[in-house]
């Protein structure tokens, strides 16, 4: 039997950790057990940052892992069309976009640029803002420390909500939360209640600003090496996990917004004026990302946008 070794970063309770367990299962049975997959479900209980599964799945430590896109835009810079904020209004379209032709090119991009085939696409949740203070409008925003991902796109969109953007590691986000290290943060609910982070941030102000999008990565030498059957196992049983995870994703943001409610943290969607004068205050850096695409690229992406 050929074993692969997956990683993740998040708790038994994550609609990531139960994707892949999905995908451990479905790895086995469509194989027919000729190849099975041990997953690591949390690597930052044993002293990793989250981060250091893209090195250790690159290198071949790790056969393959998830993580979010926004990590890889540097070195594929299409994978930046997902740092659009505002921009792809809800989950069907993106899924549209993911599972289309765009999303083949940008399975083509990965793995001209890095040492990663890109077998699928998960759901990285809706993002959102929580603070320890009331955001109501833009001008809440200003001179509050946010922690954001380790992408400039993302900051220099915070930067002109008037944020000051802070990067810091997934695995070090609830002590800066808690310490009052930052005053803000933007993220899925199911992180937000399942970190645990509303018990200092006791508002959250539903910008659903973004799509995550975490791509489920194999090392490209390791996937060569295996026959063409076992591989479309693989890639089958990878089909499998994502439609289990988007379907996690989606029942989870019900039940974490209840769970917050619940616990008493004040939840404040945005009306179409206010979502029109976040959206205006980011417009200029929104159109710099877009800009970095090549023109085809962007064609393709408004093209399949219009189509979903």
């Amino acid at each position: 039997m050929i074993e692969l070794k997956f990683g993740g970063y998040q708790g038994d309770r994550s609609v990531h950790t139960r994707g892949g367990r999905v995908l451990a299962e479905a790895i086995g049975e469509e194989t027919g057990g000729a190849v099975s997959l041990a997953f690591d479900e949390n690597i930052v209980e044993r002293g990793h940052k989250a981060a250091d599964l893209l090195s250790m799945t690159e290198s071949g430590e790790l056969d393959g892992c998830y993580f979010s896109s926004s990590y890889l835009a540097k070195r594929v810079p299409g994978l930046g069309l997902f740092d659009q904020h505002f921009v792809v209004p809800d989950r069907r379209h993106a899924y549209a976009l993911l599972d289309g032709a765009l999303g083949d090119r940008l399975r083509q991009e990965v793995a001209a640029a890095t040492g990663y085939e890109v077998l699928g696409y998960w759901d990285n949740g809706l993002r959102h803002i929580s603070s320890a203070t009331p955001i109501r409008n833009v001008s809440d925003c200003a001179g509050l420390k946010i922690r954001t991902l380790a992408n400039e796109d993302h900051q220099r969109v915070f930067r002109a909500l008037g944020f000051d953007p802070q990067a810091i590691d997934v695995r070090d986000l609830p002590g800066a939360v808690k310490s009052g290290k930052v005053d803000a943060q933007e993220n899925p609910l199911t992180n937000i209640f399942n970190f645990r982070l509303h018990e200092t941030h006791r508002h959250i102000l539903m910008t659903r600003h973004l799509l995550g999008v975490a791509v489920v990565l194999f090392n490209a030498q390791r996937m060569a090496g295996l026959t063409p059957e076992h591989r479309a196992g693989v890639q089958r049983a990878v089909d499998r996990s994502a439609q289990a995870q988007r379907q996690f994703a989606e029942e989870d943001d019900a039940i974490c917004h209840a769970g917050l409610k619940a616990e008493g943290v004040e939840i404040l969607e945005l009306d179409e004026a206010m979502r029109e004068a976040f959206a205006a205050a980011t417009r200029a850096e929104v159109d710099v990302t877009r800009n970095q695409f090549a023109p085809d690229l962007r064609e393709l992406f408004d093209r399949e946008l219009r189509a979903a």
